[in-house]
């Protein structure tokens, strides 16, 4: 059982050196997709995500979403509270607190800015998302929104730490075999980009 990490080591390893691609690319498909395999209008456009830490039970825990099939991209699957970033945004940060807003009811003015991981290109959905890690010091009274969110899942942080939880599995995705890495949690597989996010921090966790 991993240790259970407080807020003061989370922000203690935000401030070494990010361990980047190599870190996103354990849990990545192979192969993964490239640009080149879609007919995308435009450069990728610029999102963020929220990695939103609070404590519950002792611990710190982070809230993933399972998205709806009523969204535009990666229906049914489950991802970290976050989206495009929209014009009246002042920064990346902005949006990601924006879209945890309008996803599960988060207050912005609530939430201490933490620090930030590496930006991920997803050439599906043709976004550069940015990741960001907050935290609030109580658990939120979580509002999802039923037209984005089928289901709120609310992980402890621990959970990705845990070797047992990650595990390996060929799949058919798009007409062809590839090879999936992806976090279980209960009865929720976590793949695609959000198991690269969250394995670029659980490195960097295990690094601090």
């Amino acid at each position: 059982m991993p240790q259970v990490l407080t807020i003061e080591d989370v922000i203690r390893a935000l401030r070494g050196p990010l361990p980047g691609v190599p870190a996103q690319e354990r849990m990545a498909t192979i192969p993964r997709p490239t640009m080149a395999e879609f007919e995308h209008e435009g450069p990728p456009r610029p999102g963020a995500v929220l990695v939103l830490l609070y404590p519950r039970d002792g611990e710190l825990y982070l809230p993933l979403t399972r998205r709806t099939d009523r969204v535009a991209t990666h229906k049914g699957q489950i991802s970290l509270p976050g989206g495009a970033q929209e014009p009246e945004d002042a920064s990346l940060w902005e949006t990601a607190l924006r879209e945890a807003n309008e996803e599960i009811a988060v207050d912005p003015a609530a939430v201490r800015y933490i620090g930030a991981l590496s930006p991920l290109l997803i050439p599906a959905s043709n976004f550069n998302v940015y990741p960001f890690v907050g935290y609030i010091d109580e658990a939120p009274a979580f509002r999802p929104d039923p037209t984005e969110v089928a289901e709120l899942i609310q992980l402890p942080l621990r959970g990705i730490l845990e070797p047992s939880v990650k595990a390996h599995e060929t799949w058919t995705l798009r007409g062809r075999q590839v090879e999936v890495s992806f976090y279980r949690y209960q009865q929720h597989v976590v793949w695609g980009a959000t198991a690269m996010i969250l394995s670029e921090f659980e490195a960097l966790l295990e690094g601090g």
